[in-house]
């Protein structure tokens, strides 16, 4: 049955990728964006949904990822031109596409490893305003840092190897190494530390490893999202990674549903493409002989309504704990610690 759904997602990811170029080149990047966006909010999802620490930190390491790919890829011409005090071993090389995405995942992997050490004691409140404190590190190193990132100007000159194929692929990767680690007896264990922390100490579970391991795990998958949003983009800030893109993630995520992989992609679909929609209508439009004006900033607003409207009525978010695709009902009620029929009932 898990073989069945493997085929069954490869297929669509390359039917994705064959289709892509021919849906035109606004659609075209939409999807791309969408691509990279799922990558982001996924892997939050497995910090921050299945554990139950509501971090705030991961913006942060997608700009590490960003700045870090990009400093890599840069040819050597182009650090000789604006970035002449880079160290060495910086300024005289410039690698491919690929080493430099593993590179800037595994950066951020020693960071949260760091960092995470003393953060991931926290509980409640405090490691939400922790994390918001370590955004807060990352945004001011990356515009002080004039000798590697150019400080608060643009950084450009960044090439553009960021294509569908590379997004379906990381995406991919991301969907299979997070639903194997969600729904695994360590999974389990994350559960168990969200919904009571003094049950899973009381039962044994290390409460620490658990919630280390799904943060760093998540921080690598947005180092590599931050390398693939670079790439994309080619010319950009440090404010490109920093509360708005937090603000406009975590939305995602939460009308989605953070305890579910699957709400967590819907969500970043959903958004993506009511914000499209109402971005297009906010210009003005005709209907007959009724005329819509021009109301800029419409939907923002809307977007922000709907936000409060699903906190108030399904605060759990749209699918809930429940997932669609790649794991097995079966699996998914022993990650749960309840019967197969319950499970099926619910879902």
């Amino acid at each position: 049955m898990r073989a069945a759904r493997l085929v069954l997602f490869a297929a669509a990811m390359v039917a994705v990728g064959l289709a892509a170029p021919h849906i035109g080149e606004y659609p075209q990047r939409v999807l791309l964006v969408m691509g990279i966006e799922i990558i982001m909010v996924v892997s939050m999802a497995l910090s921050n949904g299945f554990t139950g620490v509501f971090s705030l930190s991961h913006v942060g390491f997608i700009g590490l990822g960003a700045y870090a790919s990009a400093i890599l890829t840069l040819p050597v011409t182009a650090k000789h031109a604006y970035l002449r005090d880079l160290p060495g071993f910086l300024g005289h090389v410039s690698l491919g596409f690929l080493p430099a995405t593993l590179i800037a995942g595994a950066l951020c992997v020693v960071v949260a490893f760091l960092v995470g050490l003393p953060l991931m004691r926290l509980s409640g409140h405090y490691v939400t305003v922790a994390t918001l404190g370590l955004l807060v590190i990352v945004n001011v190193v990356l515009v002080n840092a004039d000798a590697f990132t150019r400080g608060s100007r643009t950084f450009t000159g960044v090439l553009p190897y960021t294509d569908i194929w590379w997004v379906l692929g990381w995406l991919a990767v991301t969907w299979l190494v997070c639903s194997r680690v969600a729904y695994s007896p360590f999974g389990r264990a994350m559960r168990v530390s969200r919904e009571d922390l003094v049950t899973a100490e009381a039962v044994g579970i290390d409460v620490l490893p658990t919630r280390m391991t799904a943060f760093v795990i998540s921080a690598f998958f947005c180092g590599v999202a931050g390398a693939l949003y670079a790439h994309y983009l080619t010319s950009f800030s440090p404010h490109a990674f920093y509360f708005p893109l937090m603000i406009q993630l975590l939305v995602m995520l939460v009308i989605g549903g953070m305890a579910s992989l699957t709400g967590a992609s819907v969500g970043v679909v959903v958004v993506t493409i009511l914000s499209e929609v109402l971005r297009n209508l906010e210009r003005g439009f005709q209907l007959g002989a009724l005329h819509v004006p021009p109301l800029y900033g419409a939907s923002q607003v809307t977007l922000g309504v709907i936000f409060i409207l699903i906190m108030v009525f399904r605060p759990q978010g749209l699918l809930g704990d429940r997932e669609l695709v790649l794991v097995p009902r079966s699996r998914r009620s022993r990650a749960a610690g309840m019967p197969r029929e319950e499970t099926e009932v619910q879902a």
